[in-house]
């Protein structure tokens, strides 16, 4: 299915598109993005790279030198974790050591230090794990901001060529949990594995002291519980992690087809249909969530039989150490507790290697997504292009495919926009119109022939530069679940009430706002429901007039309406852009008598001029 859908806004604003979301600097463009196959989570588009593919160094270190620049923020989580779980070893060990000796009866003074030990530890312990909670979460959502803006960024030069290559539920599940993915990378993996590996440093430091064979068999213990078992799990939910990420991908996608086609699923009798699929892709997602957690289950059982195995262990050395007079009492219980406290730190690595896989699998996906190579190449030293006044466009044997090796949509094209002229571009339905407003806008690249915008070559030129000089309406243009006033602002936020009723005037709505009960705080419903197609056209026509740019392209503004609306909406508009360099792309014939040129488009090229 295909979606209608995008957020827009002139300088550098937000997109929302049926497969994601894109930035655009200047101009207020929403284009369809079809959707892929149902099986295919990733269908490559034409001309695109795999999005499945990554280049480079492997994808779980790339996201880990994306995290870098926020060390700063993570090393005090990190630090005051492994603090916690330190001062809660070593509380229990001073307590035991303390109970010990007090059995003893030893004069108090040899005590009073253990006394303020464990009462400093246990105070400690909890403003420590406070701290740690608190840091921790503060500087994961931050670097989660960061990350996801970086994402974001990286989509700019995708759109909208570009952004078939990911099915629409898959590039939202990429942007959004793959992206959260960093989170716990640091939440769940990194922070509990430095945690854990400083509390069996020190333990095992301190066996050692006490009693080195020990120390030797702690050590071994916690490398064995620490390392081979979450490697283990590593190993095990590898795959897993990548089938139940594309799974949920899957789902997502699943879930905006039955949520945005509802009405149409319901009118074809189709929706028991998208809905058993939805139940079987849940049901997956269900069943690879059991396996990884039996995995990890069983995992954190191995780590307590090592944790019995070392406690028993140590605790039989030690005995055999005091009945030889090598260890007083006090160090045997310390060794005992030590050796058993010592493991609760490496309790949650078997659920951090889990979560570690699931990880990787959304780090190779972000760098597949980071990968694919954006469909427009930007010059490396732009051509700056002016922006004042009215400016013309001149096309000169125009040549475009939308993929290598396949037919030319536009072959030869030759168009020329004189400044301040409005041009109608008419054709049948793929004879290339929306391409050549697509090449105007440097949303695909021509491969031979010329545009020259203000004597400018618009190759030579930064895309965000050109999409300021040439904006206006195109084919998919969205209207949000907002009020008017916000509908309209985002084509230059700056506009002052006086901007937005001029626009609104020359697009003949502001009648019909002023007329309405909330008037400018009218809120429109999704994709303008709560107005009439003429009167959303007729905004759509208001925002790009906002916009002001030079070159204004209105692609198919009258497309669904009636004969009787078309031809006055088309009116309208010849009307509101008198001496404004205008492309008109329509298929209609009623209603241009006021254009300056009526072009014909066939087969890629200009069959006729009237």
């Amino acid at each position: 299915m295909t979606r209608k859908g995008g957020l827009t806004t002139r300088k550098g604003g937000l997109t929302t598109r049926k497969g994601g979301l894109t930035t655009r600097k200047g101009g207020l463009t929403t284009r369809r993005s079809a959707s892929s196959s149902e099986g295919d989570l990733t269908t490559p588009h034409p001309g695109v790279a795999d999005p499945g593919r990554t280049r480079g160094p492997r994808p779980t270190s790339r996201l880990l030198r994306q995290l870098l620049p926020y060390w700063r923020g993570l090393l005090p989580a990190a630090l005051a974790s492994a603090g916690s779980e330190l001062a809660g070893a070593a509380l229990m060990a001073t307590a035991a050591w303390l109970i010990t000796r007090a059995a003893e009866q030893p004069p108090l003074a040899s005590v009073s230090v253990a006394i303020v030990a464990v009462r400093a530890l246990a105070l400690g312990r909890g403003a420590l794990r406070y701290t740690d909670r608190l840091l921790g979460h503060d500087a994961a959502l931050r670097v989660v901001a960061g990350f996801r803006t970086r994402v974001y960024e990286s989509l700019v030069p995708l759109a909208p060529a570009g952004t078939p290559a990911f099915r629409s539920g898959d590039l939202l599940t990429r942007l959004v949990d793959d992206v959260d993915a960093a989170q716990d990378l640091l939440l769940r993996v990194l922070i509990p594995a430095s945690a854990a590996c400083a509390v069996a440093v020190t333990a095992t430091a301190t066996a050692a002291v006490l009693l080195p064979q020990a120390g030797v068999l702690l050590a071994l213990s916690l490398g064995v519980a620490g390392l081979l078992v979450p490697v283990l799990v590593l190993t095990l939910s590898r795959r897993t992690g990548r089938t139940e990420k594309a799974a949920r991908a899957e789902l997502a996608s699943l879930t905006l087809d039955l949520t945005r086609g509802a009405a149409d699923l319901a009118a074809y009798g189709a929706g028991g249909r998208a809905e058993e699929r939805a139940r079987r892709a849940s049901a997956r997602i269900a069943a690879l969530e059991r396996r990884g957690a039996l995995t990890a289950s069983l995992a954190s059982a191995v780590v307590l039989l090592f944790q019995g195995a070392a406690t028993v262990g140590v605790t039989w050395l030690a005995l055999r150490a005091h009945a030889a007079g090598e260890v007083p009492a006090a160090h045997l219980t310390v060794l005992a507790v030590l050796a058993l406290l010592s493991f609760d730190a490496l309790a949650p690595l078997p659920s951090a290697a889990r979560r570690l896989a699931e990880v990787r699998a959304s780090a190779h996906r972000l760098a597949g997504l980071l990968d694919t190579p954006p469909p427009v190449t930007e010059p490396a030293d732009p051509v700056p292009l002016p922006t004042d006044g009215p400016l013309g466009v001149e096309i000169t044997g125009l040549r475009v495919r939308h993929h290598p090796g396949g037919p030319p949509v536009l072959d030869g094209l030759d168009l020329r926009l004189p400044p301040g002229r409005r041009v109608v571009l008419r054709g049948a339905s793929g004879s290339g119109k929306s391409t050549l407003i697509a090449a105007l806008m440097r949303f695909v690249p021509y491969e031979s022939g010329s545009i020259r915008v203000g004597g400018r070559e618009l190759r030579d030129c930064a895309g965000a530069d050109v999409r300021r000089a040439i904006t206006g309406v195109t084919q998919d243009a969205h209207v949000f679940h907002t009020t008017i006033r916000a509908n309209l602002l985002l084509a230059r936020p700056d506009a002052t009430d006086t901007d937005l009723r001029a626009a609104a005037d020359r697009a003949r709505l502001l009648d019909w706002i002023e007329s309405l009960p909330d008037r400018w705080d009218t809120v429109l419903g999704e994709n303008g429901t709560a107005m009439s197609g003429g009167q959303r056209q007729r905004l759509l026509l208001a925002r790009a007039l906002l916009a002001d740019p030079p070159v204004l392209v209105l692609d198919e503004p009258t497309e669904g309406l009636d004969p009787a609306t078309a031809t006055a909406v088309l009116t309208d508009i010849l009307t509101a852009t008198h001496g404004r360099t205008t492309l008109l792309i329509t298929h209609d014939r009623a209603g241009l008598t006021g254009a300056d040129r009526v072009v014909t488009l066939e087969g890629g090229a200009v069959a006729s001029t009237g």
